[in-house]
């Protein structure tokens, strides 16, 4: 094996601001316990060690170079990259082009083992290329810069109980509170660097071999997309969306973060900035969902194994959101030491929404595990015990207003949505027992969704604009009631549902991409605005293509499968005027949107979970 020239190391420049960043120009590679983004320039900005909602120890995503990141690039500054991932993998290849030569960067996280790694792999395609590799690692969300010193050749570096060691088979040294390493790569060359994190209290794990730690990373994701069902006509991107959804899993517990990041804006210079790298009940419950539907009942068992430990207990202590191994506190701070994503301020580290009352989520829980007891995973008296306890409290909290599925802060409603998704509470559980066999009173279950049924179509339906509004009384328009067809609340030959739908495209949509509401007619406890929600805009496409606007529904998928960034990936959001990806990513709603919508393009069958009425 031949490696890389070192000349002698000129002094680098010292770190400038860096300049403006878009959040489409970010990759993802993880080892199903983190995930770090990697920047199309090839520096890491955003990393949490050990955990997905562990500090982290690059934060140049929502600040500048200083508050961390690791970029290995050409020194030439008009080198030009594209990028790709190998194969069906979190492996990730970035190829520099210079005057000089060309070199390929190959980026990934091999599948945890006993300590998380980042493995970066320089291979020579051709000429001769001038690299460098600059390290600058700050703890505690960019505020904390470490000691740094050699050990037995690898640099480490400590503060407080984090710990992270640096080897290479190139030299490294250190100027200006930063480690850097130049060298020269030449066609079949290749250098390597492993960046492992440790409890700052243990020994040095044992090494990474980064060379051989390629092949069974890119063996292991290839093998588990193998397993997928797929659907015909939408491989590539239902694919991608697949292994993103994946890779926002926390292997130990099985539990589904919302996504790997928090703060990105969902308006530039806004203050909707939020942490979203929890296990939300909604938003895990969907993604099984998808899963099912390709094919993936281990991760349905898992999902639900964890749904059981995080939930434990009295269901009047219910959350919305957990930890990735069901931690109940997430306490909410500003980390005012950060400028924030395009100067979008707060940084929030930590979520209060997990404090809410959000009844949908009732139904979410319910209807995903009718889903798992109707497939291949099947039924669980623990589970139905659990369900029973749900099933009890809803009854006593479903006639309150709540903060509803978009987690208002301006006072809570009764939001239609909300009762909505109370009636599927109620009718999985009558289903359960009338279907399955199932010990309760199905029959005073089924007289409560009746109850709820009769009052959303009087006191949420809208009859002057023929749709259904917001909350109970309100004129106000909402993306969440496209969904009362897919839950089977109506029909969705029901004219009030294709009202519903024409109301939505009039309303809310903008080019095609809908927004969640307007926030000019909803207190929601904020004061600027917001983009565009592309899972609002799937469940659009969804809707169109259930009430047999076959056409106009793969119309929008296929607009809205355009705006994946060059690796396939979506952010939380989207902004029609400047043309922009906002809120976090990878957002594991908009990838599950995705891949229910091909789902149900695909998909000659009626719906899963049509209802009687």
């Amino acid at each position: 094996m031949t490696t890389a020239h070192e000349p002698d190391p000129p002094k680098p420049p010292k770190p400038k601001r860096v300049p403006e960043r878009r959040i489409e120009d970010y990759a993802l590679i993880g080892d199903l316990q983190t995930a770090a983004l990697v920047s199309k320039d090839g520096s890491i900005d955003w990393l949490c060690f050990p955990r997905f909602d562990s500090p982290a120890c690059f934060a140049a995503l929502l600040g500048t170079d200083d508050n961390g990141h690791w970029r290995i690039s050409p020194r030439d500054g008009d080198a030009t990259s594209s990028r790709h991932y190998r194969g069906d993998t979190l492996v990730l290849e970035t190829e520099w082009s210079t005057d000089s030569g060309s070199v390929r960067v190959i980026d990934f996280m091999p599948p945890r083992d006993a300590a998380p790694d980042v493995v970066r792999i320089v291979v020579g395609i051709s000429g001769t290329v001038s690299m460098r590799s600059e390290l600058r690692l700050r703890f505690d969300y960019g505020q904390v810069v470490p000691w740094v010193r050699r050990v037995d050749g690898q640099v480490v570096a400590i503060a407080g109980p984090d710990a992270v060691s640096l080897r290479s088979d190139v030299h490294q040294y250190g100027r200006d509170f930063a480690t850097y390493a130049d060298f020269e790569i030449s066609a079949g060359d290749q250098a390597w660097f492993v960046l492992t994190w440790h409890p700052s209290h243990h020994p040095v794990p044992k090494a990474t071999d980064a060379i051989a730690s390629l092949e069974p990373t890119e063996s292991y994701w290839t093998e588990w997309i193998g397993r997928s069902k797929g659907v015909d006509g939408f491989t590539e991107e239902v694919t991608r969306s697949l292994l993103t959804l994946k890779a926002l899993t926390y292997a130990p517990s099985g539990g589904i973060v919302a996504a790997p990041t928090t703060s990105l804006p969902e308006a530039l210079g806004g203050e909707r900035n939020w942490d979203y790298r929890y296990c939300w009940l909604r938003d895990a419950t969907m993604t099984l969902e998808a899963m099912l539907r390709f094919g993936y009942s281990e991760e349905a068992q898992a999902w639900r194994d964890w749904l059981l430990r995080a939930i434990a207990g009295s269901p009047e202590d219910l959350q919305i959101m957990y930890g990735v191994t069901g931690e109940r506190r997430l306490t909410e701070f500003a980390a005012d030491w950060l400028p924030g994503f395009g100067s979008s301020a707060p940084v929030r580290i930590g979520n209060a929404a997990a404090e809410q009352l959000q009844i949908d989520v009732f139904g979410e829980v319910m209807d995903v595990l009718a889903l798992a007891r109707e497939s291949q995973i099947g039924p669980s008296d623990d589970a139905w015990s659990m369900q029973r306890g749900l099933i009890r409290r809803l009854a006593e909290v479903w006639k309150e207003p709540d903060e509803g599925i978009w987690e208002v802060r301006g006072g809570r409603q009764h939001f239609t949505h909300s009762k909505v998704m109370a009636w599927v509470a109620f009718d999985r559980a009558a289903r359960a027992v009338e279907r399955f066999g199932m010990s309760g009173p199905a029959k005073q279950w089924r007289a409560t969704a009746d109850e709820i049924h009769r009052e959303v179509c009087t006191k949420a339906f809208d009859a002057d604009r023929n749709t259904f509004t917001q909350a109970y009384g309100s004129k106000a328009l909402d993306a969440a009631v496209l969904l009362i067809p897919q839950v089977g609340f109506l029909p969705p030959d029901d004219p009030r549902i294709v009202g519903t739908v024409d109301a939505v495209q009039k309303e809310l949509a903008r080019d095609g991409f809908v927004r969640r509401y307007h926030p000019a007619h909803v207190d929601d406890g904020l004061a600027d605005e917001e983009g565009t929600f592309l899972i609002c805009s799937f469940w659009l496409a969804d809707a169109l293509a259930m009430i047999g606007r076959v056409g106009e529904a793969r119309a929008l998928y296929d607009k809205l499968v355009a705006l994946r960034n060059d690796v396939g990936l979506l952010a939380e959001e989207y902004d029609p005027g400047s043309g922009r990806m906002l809120g976090n990513f990878p957002q594991a709603f908009s990838h599950l949107g995705l891949v229910n919508t091909a789902w149900h393009l695909a998909s000659s069958e009626t719906p899963l979970r049509r209802s009687a009425y």
